[in-house]
């Protein structure tokens, strides 16, 4: 067996898969999230571990932990965890979507002008770099004992083994890494007043990374098997449906929204808020464009509008769909779906949300139509931005794997695709997450007797949805609407 450990922002999720890949079964424990300032988001990082430990004891009843052969760890990314010369925690982890370092993104920027060409990406609030000199800035007694820096999967990682690594994808979510070079850059970390003296060793994801310890393997009834480098959460759950080779690409439906592609070569595109990270895999990249809210949208239209559950909703659009094919070219109903701001393309912290174009005739099935439509169209503009950094090699994925909650709607689907005028492949067992990634790196790094693709490949295909040419040209001038209008309320 393998186990993969998955530390998410809300909880743990630790499942077991055997030698042919198949989830054996899994158990998680939650997580408690500290807010006590306004922009402010951070955690115990002590409650990891412990976390990890009801986990692994809940899956200790059904299974015998002494047939697992390695372990994988995947994560939250860009958190910050605080060490000092002991290796003790020296105050709350901050997390990825901690917002108070604002104004340190600036100040970064400004002492390194080449930040973006290092690292490929925009600095912003959510990744370590900015946090670290907000910490520099505000809180001087505990900048002076830093000794250490990692990522909270690190800190879990060095609990479990004693060991401080740091894996290529997680690492480069930090930004102080070079994204090309798979290296530590110097001029960034001195930004932050920091040195490389301070930052963990670092490793592909496949590579071995140390052992369980003595003490922990005896109380999980366990092997001191080796741990992996692992991976950061979005590059552990392409990992985990199948994403290995350059080309392939996937969009993730879910809370928010996600357009990952894995590409040939290191290439960026950091002005329109495109993040560039190395993979989990060794001398491979991924582009990734970020929408901050895609299912939480209809969820919140649920709840707050509708008064209807979800899955009531998309039945009632569904049937009405059945029922009058011009639904949608009959609609004048736009929504801007920008509820948290945007990430990808606008970087816009304060965009919000709107409906646009109601009448005393719109439905409310064609409200929950533009809801669908306007988290594609902002998709849309992603895969854009996303596209626009390839290189001249890199060529246009032929085929885009869908996964996610919202994903489980045929109707979005069938949007989505006529959106995108791409071929959607929609797949099974996309919600498991990236705890079926990180085991899947487990056993790359110990089983020789199997090809990457063998050990990871892609999940069965449960629907395929091809665009209809005249849908999409509709909906191509329906987005220009959706564009003009982003455009026309921003500064309101």
């Amino acid at each position: 067996m393998y186990m993969g450990i998955d530390l998410g922002t809300s909880g743990i999720k630790v499942i077991l898969t055997d030698v042919a890949g198949t989830i054996i079964d899994s158990a998680s424990a939650s997580i408690t999230v500290s807010r006590p300032h306004a922009l402010w988001s951070e955690q115990n990082p002590h409650d990891w571990l412990s976390a990890t430990h009801s986990a692994i004891a809940n899956l200790a009843k059904s299974h015998s932990l002494s047939n697992v052969k390695a372990i994988g760890i995947a994560g939250q990314m860009h958190g910050a965890t605080l060490l000092d010369e002991n290796h003790q925690v020296l105050r709350p982890a901050i997390l990825w979507n901690d917002g108070r370092s604002e104004a340190q993104c600036k100040t970064i920027e400004s002492m390194v002008s080449n930040s973006r060409e290092i690292t490929g990406n925009l600095m912003m609030p959510g990744f370590t770099a900015p946090k670290l000199l907000w910490v520099k800035d505000n809180e001087p007694e505990i900048f002076a004992k830093t000794a250490k820096v990692l990522l909270p999967k690190d800190y879990l990682r060095f609990l479990l083994s004693g060991d401080l690594y740091s894996d290529m994808s997680d690492a480069a979510g930090t930004l102080w890494l070079n994204t090309e070079k798979r290296c530590w850059d110097e001029s960034l970390l001195n930004a932050c007043g920091l040195s490389e003296k301070q930052m963990p060793q670092l490793c592909e994801g496949s590579d071995i990374s140390g052992r369980l310890s003595a003490s922990i393997a005896k109380q999980w009834g366990m092997d001191e098997v080796p741990i992996v480098g692992g991976a950061g959460d979005n590059a552990a759950g392409a990992i985990g449906v199948g994403l290995v080779k350059p080309g392939q690409a996937m969009i993730s439906l879910g809370t928010s929204g996600v357009y990952f592609v894995v590409t040939d070569g290191f290439c960026a595109n950091p002005n329109s808020a495109v993040h560039s990270f190395c993979h989990a895999l060794p001398n491979t990249w991924h582009l990734m464009s970020v929408l901050l809210s895609a299912a939480s949208c209809l969820q919140w239209y649920a709840d707050n509008l509708a008064s209807k559950s979800v899955e009531v909703l998309l039945n009632e659009l569904n049937l009405a769909l059945s029922s009058k094919a011009t639904l949608a070219k009959d609609s004048t109903a736009l929504f801007l779906p920008y509820l948290s701001g945007e990430r990808t393309p606008h970087n816009n912290p304060h965009a919000t949300g709107s409906f646009f174009g109601l009448t005393h005739e719109t439905t409310q099935e064609e409200m929950t139509l533009a809801v669908l439509e306007g988290v594609s169209f902002a998709f849309a503009d992603a895969v854009d931005a996303l596209e626009a950094s390839f290189s001249s090699t890199q060529q246009l994925p032929d085929e885009i794997t869908l996964i996610g909650g919202g994903a489980r709607s045929e109707a979005w689907r069938s949007v989505l695709s006529n959106v995108l005028n791409r071929t959607l492949t929609f797949r099974e067992g996309g919600e498991v997450g990236p705890g079926l990634g990180a085991a899947r790196l487990a056993q790359l790094a110990i089983d020789s007797s199997k090809t990457l693709e063998q050990i990871c490949p892609q999940p069965a295909v449960l629907d395929t949805y091809y665009s209809n040419r005249e849908m999409h040209q509709f909906y191509k001038e329906k987005r220009r609407k959706f564009q003009a209008l982003y455009q026309a309320t921003k500064d309101i």
